[in-house]
């Protein structure tokens, strides 16, 4: 879904990347910066400490920032690398996990819940990821992709209500996972050569 907003406010983005790039620092420096603040939000959530859920929602769009200024960045400097597209989705993963695994810690969401969203979240991405390995394209598919998964947690978090945050993710990553088996099962190519 956030797909869709991105082409929209493709000017705006190529600017920011146009700003970030005048830096010289690479793509992968700007997925190491986003993977660190995912990493601190997480320890925020894990100690519960007061205006936790403030100050790691914060940490978390900070990190989604530089998710996106690290495409820029890439596609300005006319850096995109088959290296630099597999530590971003490492990278991605490990801070959707950890992510998780703070909110788990920090007590903020049912353990049962935050194990699901945590599995379904990871199934999402193995559905693109097996989709990509048969040469059928999951980019866009889905109400859940990681990006609004993380602003859920960051927003309603922000806003106190962390449990219904993780379930709202649960629910939409389920529905995700399914429209993402559907698009691939109707585009597998069966014939063989």
């Amino acid at each position: 879904m956030l797909n869709n907003l991105r082409d929209m406010l493709q000017p705006i983005l190529e600017k920011v990347g146009k700003t970030f790039a005048s830096t010289g620092l690479s793509p992968n420096f700007w997925t190491g910066l986003g993977l660190l603040f995912a990493i601190l939000s997480a320890i925020v959530y894990g100690l519960n400490i007061e205006s936790g859920l403030i100050i790691g929602g914060i940490l978390l769009l900070i990190s989604g920032f530089f998710d996106v200024v690290d495409g820029q960045v890439a596609r300005i400097t006319g850096k995109s690398s088959k290296k630099g597209s597999y530590l971003d989705s490492m990278f991605d993963k490990i801070a959707e996990v950890s992510i998780f695994l703070g909110i788990l810690i920090g007590g903020y969401a049912e353990p049962y819940i935050v194990m699901l969203a945590i599995t379904l979240s990871l199934l999402v991405s193995y559905a693109r990821a097996k989709s990509d390995a048969l040469n059928i394209k999951l980019q866009g598919v889905g109400i859940g992709e990681r990006a609004e998964r993380l602003l859920v947690v960051a927003i309603i978090g922000i806003g106190g209500f962390m449990q219904y945050a993780v379930i709202i993710v649960v629910i939409i990553s389920g529905i995700t996972l399914i429209q993402r088996m559907i698009v691939t099962a109707k585009n597998i190519n069966e014939k063989t050569d």
